[in-house]
Formats: structure tokens, C-alpha cells, sequence
């Protein structure tokens, strides 16, 4: 299903709670995802917390419109403070619980650090700054986009997957991108935050987390998970799944009784 917004069709997928009064969910995919390759990560995610939830495809991304314009260094920024906005307006949702994944996660914690409403955040494998191991691991990317597979899966998920692959790429390795750095923009944030790495993440040491954990404002807690990489949803599905749920419901202001029934 597509909705418009700002001029441009926008792949999406609404999931239905069964608690009308639970905050939506909003999941915000990484950076050469889409609604599909959540696969269903969010309905088992909704299901156990009776939230709402709602996916969409960024521009350029799964069946979702071309991009409007060349990907620069403020491109997250651009996605945090101009397109989600005005996603969650399209919906109505006003104080959303943001679960955003790698370039995702980055975009949830600075429109969280915008000032608009948020109930909680959730991010796994967040960007704060550029580490030299993330810049390795986009260039094992694109090492493994020209020797393997990778372009006729990613086809699979994406209407142009090799202009985004193309665009991604050349975003993160271009020498401007080394500089990108949101810390100074944590400490605006008063919503409530949970972390989730993996320790064999590959574009991303636990600095990360740290970073994120010391310095927003409101309560904060992080994650480190073993034996898990870059998608801690993937690899420790349960774990994740678990602390979510738990999240979750102390942002949503439920006793156990409430979050069980």
C-alpha cells in the first residue's frame, strides 16, 4: 500500500493494535531497507504490546518513489526533520514510540532531539558519528554488492536497488560524510531511549551505545548483545523482542496487569 506525501507516493504497511489507547509504533528501517525486509519482526513486536504500528519505505526505497533529490551528508537529517514529520501528520499520530534501525536509528534520535512529542525511542545499531570500522564495513559492502548475489536479492526488496545501493555508498565513503557527527544533539533529548547493539556489529563499535546512553536527558538504558551483528532483530530475535516489550510498556505508563491483558 502507498500513501502521498510531500508530492510522493510512499510504499507503507499499517498494523493493527488491539489496544486503541497504546501509542503507535513507528519503524524506521536501516539504510538499504524497506517495509519488507522488516519481514515480520513488527507484527510479532505489535502483537505482544497491543500497540499500532505503522512501516514505511523512505524515498527511493522498496516500491516507494524515486528520491526527489541527490543524497547528501544531511540526508538523515533531512529524513528526521522534513519527512517523518510529516509521515506521522498524514497518520495523526502524535507522540509516536520511534524503533529505528542503523541510518533508521539516527533519524529517530534527531527527531526526537527536534522537540516534536516522542513517548519513547528505541534503536538498534545507532550512528552518532562515523567510526573507521563503519567505513570498513561500507566498503566490504560494496566489495560484496560487485562479487556476489547481493544486487538480484536487494532487487527482490527494491524497485531500483542499484541506484540505491549506488546512492548509500557513495553518501557514507564521500570524505564530506567523515564529519557527520549528532552528539551535540543527544542532550535534547528527554524521551525515554533503550540502545540495542550487537557486539559483533560490523559498522559499529559500543561506543555507540555509550555515547547515546550518557548523553541523552531522559532515562536511557542500553543493550549489548553476544553473537549478534549489525540487526539485532535478526540475530537475537527473542532478547530484542523481549526488551522491547518490556520497554515499551514502562513508556506507555502500564502497570503488568494492563501489559498482560
Amino acid at each position: 500500500m502507498t500513501f502521498e506525501v510531500l508530492n510522493r507516493r510512499m510504499e507503507h504497511r499499517w498494523l493493527l493494535g488491539r489496544d486503541a489507547t497504546a501509542p503507535t509504533l513507528v519503524f524506521l528501517h536501516e539504510g538499504l531497507g524497506s517495509v519488507s525486509l522488516w519481514r515480520d519482526f513488527p507484527e510479532r513486536l505489535t502483537a505482544i504490546t497491543g500497540c499500532p504500528g505503522l512501516l514505511y519505505s523512505r524515498l527511493g526505497h522498496g516500491r516507494s518513489d524515486p528520491a526527489d533529490r541527490t543524497r547528501g551528508p544531511d540526508y538523515l537529517h533531512r529524513e528526521a526533520v522534513e519527512v517523518l514529520p510529516a509521515v506521522l501528520d498524514n497518520f495523526g499520530i502524535k507522540e509516536p514510540i520511534l524503533i529505528g534501525h542503523s541510518d533508521g536509528a539516527s533519524i529517530a534520535l534527531i527527531y526526537a532531539a527536534s522537540g516534536r512529542p516522542t513517548k519513547g525511542v528505541i534503536v538498534e545499531a545507532p550512528h552518532s558519528f562515523v567510526e573507521d570500522v563503519t567505513l570498513a564495513g561500507v566498503h566490504a559492502a560494496v566489495e560484496t554488492w560487485h562479487t556476489t548475489d547481493l544486487p538480484q536479492r536487494m532487487a527482490k526488496h527494491h524497485n531500483d536497488a542499484e541506484r540505491l545501493f549506488r546512492s548509500w555508498s557513495e553518501v557514507w565513503l564521500d570524505p564530506a560524510f567523515r564529519s557527520w557527527n549528532i552528539e551535540s544533539l543527544l542532550t535534547g533529548i528527554t524521551a525515554p531511549v533503550l540502545a540495542i547493539q550487537g557486539e559483533d556489529d560490523e559498522y559499529g563499535t559500543p561506543a555507540q551505545v555509550d555515547t547515546v546512553v550518557t548523553r541523552v536527558a531522559g532515562p536511557s538504558e542500553g543493550l549489548l548483545l553476544p553473537n549478534c551483528g549489525h540487526t539485532p532483530h535478526r540475530d537475537q530475535r527473542e532478547v530484542v523482542l523481549d526488551a522491547m516489550e518490556h520497554f515499551i510498556n514502562r513508556a506507555a505508563g502500564r502497570d503488568s496487569d494492563e501489559a498482560a491483558a
